[in-house]
């Protein structure tokens, strides 16, 4: 069984603490990459259910880059030839009805790598990497947890300290980095419809948070909160009890970035319409699109 690094008793004052420390901008030298980026995280919960609403989506949008998770296929099942054909290559790590992650870009992508690469023995497709026009991406889908007393939590959070791990080993907050996905983690009060309720959850629980700006302390920005103060913005809501109707949701999909890209960003929102069940044939993922535009 996997054990998570993390001692219960002094999560929440860690948390604070992490949440009150300014972001070291001046820490870090800047390396610029050369182009523009409209980026978009999505998961989108079975691509081979979603494919006519993704492909829709991207005739309208059209960013430069997508980030998916939750494909729920196996690798020889992908719709590889639709994003070809649509023009856009395609980086993906598939496990058949579970998990699974991918990047889609309109320019080429280069240097792909899977997993953590940390000697741990994981079946489970949860992160592909890639460079796109000199911008380091990575698409996660962190794991849900479940339930507080399960051991699916104990994997959650030492997942989460692996991916710190990873960045720590194969990264530099002073490149061009941009981590994004469903991170199943809303970071503070304002991205939950019922914090009171939900922080006795894996997706609220203090130490889910702890876990997250734990990451995040690697020198992550968090891109929509440079451009949004409010709260009710989410990007997931339960499909049931009229979870989106009533606007019951949460903030799990992040776009995390370096400095050299935090600093060129310049837009940022939640494609709530995508998520709405009127007048739409297929049925939506419960997620919603999140996208960060960065300029050149």
């Amino acid at each position: 069984m996997i054990t998570a690094a993390f001692e219960r008793g002094r999560n929440r004052t860690r948390l604070s603490s992490a949440l009150d420390a300014p972001f070291p901008f001046s820490k870090f030298a800047i390396v610029l990459p050369s182009a523009a980026m409209k980026l978009v995280s999505w998961n989108v919960n079975s691509i081979r259910a979603r494919l006519e609403r993704v492909l829709a989506w991207l005739d309208r949008e059209k960013p430069d880059v997508l980030c998916m998770q939750e494909l729920k296929v196996e690798e020889q099942d992908f719709p590889a030839l639709a994003f070809r054909g649509v023009g856009y290559e395609i980086a993906h790590a598939c496990q058949r009805t579970y998990n699974g992650v991918a990047i889609a870009s309109r320019t080429p992508i280069t240097d792909v790598k899977y997993g953590l690469d940390d000697g741990v023995e994981d079946s489970q497709a949860r992160l592909v990497a890639g460079t796109v026009n000199g911008v380091r991406i990575l698409s996660a889908y962190i794991p849900n947890g479940q339930d507080l007393a399960s051991d699916k939590y104990v994997y959650k959070l030492a997942w989460l300290a692996r991916l710190r791990r990873y960045l720590d080993t194969h990264a530099s907050p002073s490149q061009p980095l941009i981590l994004c996905g469903d991170f199943n983690v809303a970071p503070e009060e304002r991205d939950v419809y019922e914090p009171r309720y939900w922080e006795r959850q894996t997706l609220f629980h203090v130490d889910s948070r702890v876990a997250l700006e734990q990451v995040r302390a690697f020198g992550l920005t968090d891109t929509f909160r440079l451009h949004h103060s409010e709260s009710g913005a989410y990007s997931w809501w339960d499909y049931r009890m009229q979870g989106f109707q009533r606007n019951e949701g949460l903030r799990i999909d992040h776009i995390f970035a370096t400095e050299s890209m935090a600093l060129r960003c310049t837009s940022t929102s939640i494609d709530q319409d995508e998520r709405r069940e009127e007048g739409k044939k297929e049925k939506p993922s419960d997620h919603a699109p999140v996208l960060a535009v960065f300029k050149d």
